[in-house]
């Protein structure tokens, strides 16, 4: 496996110098505030930029007015999943548009195609890419990048990301998986790595543009003050939510976890104001559960009974039983080693009412196998009931492949 140019990752921290100071020193800069001192390089170049509504700079102003403002000349936009606004219904198809903020043509890249097309590209000289991430493996914005790798590659377009904080934290010690098994690649994962992998987009295009031998002119535009062991809280900057069910960043943290409930007939929190944070189903009892899963003794996490009607998804209009749980350490919580621990759990409790569950998106039509593309591994569910599907114990080997791509110390 060759090593890309790793020049690439620190072009621009020359010029963070020409930000104020005591901004540096206060709170964590994204790459598009660096980029935004770069017009005289970049103005003359018509521009493609990838982006949503949560794509914001570190002073909270919209990122794609920000360029248009600079003299960038943005042409046309690229959305992902849930649309330019960030919020679509999950997995619900989202098709071309007009921006009402740029008056700009958006071209959805989860709608007919999930990959820009040639006629896409052709009259485009520098492709951005600017979304935020939330740090999982089944958070398809990360795979949305990945085909605009290649479709940068194929019609040799040179690809600019404007690098974005990890808001569950960088530490590869808290890396989780399981990795994925390939044959289980979809659009909510296609390539091996960890359910949680602690890295940047911008680190993990490096790291894809070497280990699937992507032939791209590729450039990050790093974070400056962030720092990958720390807390959000503590490298100081504002989460913005970038879906509609994750809208803070204990959500985010606990997604990796609860969010393996979509394989499940099981209402992840959807249709409430605190999804993947409280689950249930009208045959739960929750008093069972919350007995049996304090046995468990998870650390980072406390757990409470709950009943809610969720307003939409699964089990739209009834009363479901089931847990709600807050996190209490970020340092000590595991999100995936929670969510596997709480399915098993259910599995062993409620054996005659829990099912694999058909989730049906834009991606995966039929919603099959639902379960096994969320894990990364072949025929999970069946696993599930009968031995522990592992998520400790990954991090030294996912350090040893991303290490020579991390950015960030």
């Amino acid at each position: 496996m060759s090593l890309p140019n790793l020049r690439h990752k620190y072009d621009y921290h020359e010029k963070a110098g020409e930000l104020n100071q005591q901004t540096l020193m206060q709170r964590t800069i994204f790459g598009i505030d660096h980029f935004l001192l770069q017009q005289n390089k970049f103005k003359h170049l018509r521009i493609a930029l990838v982006t949503n509504d949560a794509a914001l700079t570190s002073q909270n102003k919209q990122g794609r007015l920000a360029l248009l403002k600079s003299s960038f000349n943005i042409t046309k936009l690229f959305s992902p999943e849930h649309g330019i606004a960030t919020k679509g219904i999950d997995g619900a198809y989202q098709g071309n548009a007009i921006d009402t903020i740029t008056a700009l043509p958006i071209i959805s890249l989860y709608g007919d195609h999930l990959i820009p097309k040639e006629d896409d590209l052709a009259d485009v000289e520098l492709v951005l890419f600017d979304i935020p991430d939330v740090g999982c493996r089944f958070y398809t914005y990360l795979w949305t990048m990945t085909y605009i790798m290649e479709a940068c590659a194929l019609y040799d377009k040179p690809l600019v990301i404007l690098d974005r904080p990890n808001p569950i934290g960088g530490d590869i010690k808290k890396t989780e998986g399981p990795m994925l098994d390939e044959t289980c690649s979809s659009f909510i994962g296609r390539w091996n790595i960890p359910i949680r992998h602690c890295c940047t987009l911008g680190e993990l295009a490096l790291y894809f543009s070497a280990s699937q031998n992507i032939k791209i002119d590729l450039t990050v535009i790093p974070i400056t003050g962030w720092n990958r062991n720390k807390t959000s809280e503590e490298n100081n900057f504002i989460f913005t939510p970038t879906s509609p069910a994750i809208s803070t960043i204990e959500t985010a943290l606990c997604y990796p976890g609860t969010g393996l409930l979509e394989g499940f007939n099981v209402n992840e929190g959807r249709g409430t104001n605190n999804a993947f944070r409280i689950f249930g189903a009208p045959w739960m009892n929750s008093t069972a559960l919350l007995e049996a899963v304090k046995d468990l003794q998870l650390t980072g996490v406390q757990f409470s009974e709950i009943n809610y009607i969720p307003d939409t998804s699964l089990y739209s209009g009834e009363t479901c039983y089931g847990l709600s749980f807050s996190v209490t350490d970020e340092n000590l919580f595991r999100p995936v080693q929670t969510g596997i621990s709480i399915i098993r759990k259910l599995l062993q409790l409620f054996p005659e009412h829990c099912s694999e569950r058909l989730y049906k998106t834009v991606a995966n039509p039929t919603g099959e196998k639902h379960l096994d593309k969320l894990t990364g591994v072949k025929n999970s569910y069946a696993k599930l009931k009968s031995e522990n599907i592992i998520s400790t114990g990954y991090e030294e080997e996912w350090k040893q492949k991303i290490s020579p791509f991390l950015i960030y110390k």
